[in-house]
């Protein structure tokens, strides 16, 4: 391709980033369609008119998802790929292109299609030199999520499973991803009854977001929760009633943002008094909580 009309067809893709930044979408999407126009104009069997063509495209399919246009994005991520013809030296730009096709199947509620995606992405960036890990990892626990709700619960283990591998050696132990795919391997093993598991990921992503946010924060307050609730099932009932404790006290103090999960969180607690013939605490909860949501109000 002419090198004057590769410069072109960049100055337009940098001008779309621009405009987006400046809020102006309706100018960035004319933008873009000139980036791709020119660029399939330019198509040759050249290899590299192939490329200009397809990051051009993967531009404009960005777009069509920020402004809430997931087939338009779909059909430019997919047209992308099929200029790449799963070429090794693209594996990158191949990864991202899946990853974002994955994530448009998913906007569009199709779990089989988002997974597929998100798999082959996965399997690009394990090609890249070195591997692009932390990708892997985030792809991994979007791939375990949806597992999950599809009833794949080995299938949502083994993906986290990876996920924490490479977060914990990447990031360490004590890092907001880590901590989060913890909590997330701990609800699972919550769901298929495997509560010693559940209690140590639990207690993991607890350590971690307290060293992290400290006592009062939502995401901590939610691991108290979590522990708590793993705790009543591997019979420890009152350091459960000490973990709900933290957590109804976190929340009391991260204002009213928090009202949905103080709600929340005070339910399970009032649940696990009254099966643990404590009665008599519940009204003491209830009104302790009652009280936070007035000062809120």
């Amino acid at each position: 391709m002419d090198s004057s009309k590769m410069t072109l067809i960049s100055i337009l893709r940098d001008r779309v980033g621009e405009l987006c930044e400046e809020g102006n979408y309706s100018e960035a999407l004319h933008a873009a369609n000139a980036a791709v126009a020119k660029a399939e104009q330019e198509l040759s069997p050249d290899l590299d008119s192939m490329e200009v063509f397809s990051l051009a495209l993967e531009v404009r399919g960005d777009l069509y998802r920020q402004i809430g246009e997931p087939e338009q994005a779909r059909d430019d991520y997919r047209q992308a790929i099929d200029q790449l013809n799963n070429r090794l030296d693209r594996c990158t730009q191949l990864g991202r292109l899946h990853a974002d096709l994955g994530a448009v199947h998913d906007e569009l509620d199709n779990a089989e299609r988002a997974m597929h995606h998100w798999e082959v992405a996965i399997s690009f960036f394990e090609k890249t030199t070195p591997p692009s890990s932390l990708d892997i990892a985030a792809l991994s626990n979007n791939l375990a999520y949806l597992k999950k709700l599809t009833g794949d619960l080995d299938g949502a283990e083994n993906a986290l499973l990876k996920a924490l591998e490479i977060l914990h050696r990447e990031l360490g132990a004590h890092h907001d991803e880590t901590a989060c795919v913890c909590n997330n391997l701990g609800a699972l093993y919550h769901q298929s009854g495997h509560h010693e598991q559940a209690r140590e990921m639990h207690l993991m992503a607890l350590e971690a977001r307290r060293k992290l946010y400290g006592e009062t924060h939502p995401d901590t307050a939610q691991s108290y929760n979590n522990l708590a609730l793993a705790l009543i099932e591997t019979g420890d009932p009152e350091l459960a009633k000490d973990h709900f404790e933290c957590a109804i006290n976190a929340l009391s103090q991260c204002g009213p943002e928090a009202q949905d999960e103080l709600l929340s969180i005070s339910e399970n607690y009032v649940e696990f008094l009254r099966s643990d013939g404590a009665d008599a605490y519940v009204d003491q909860v209830e009104q302790r909580v009652q009280q936070t949501l007035a000062q809120w109000a």
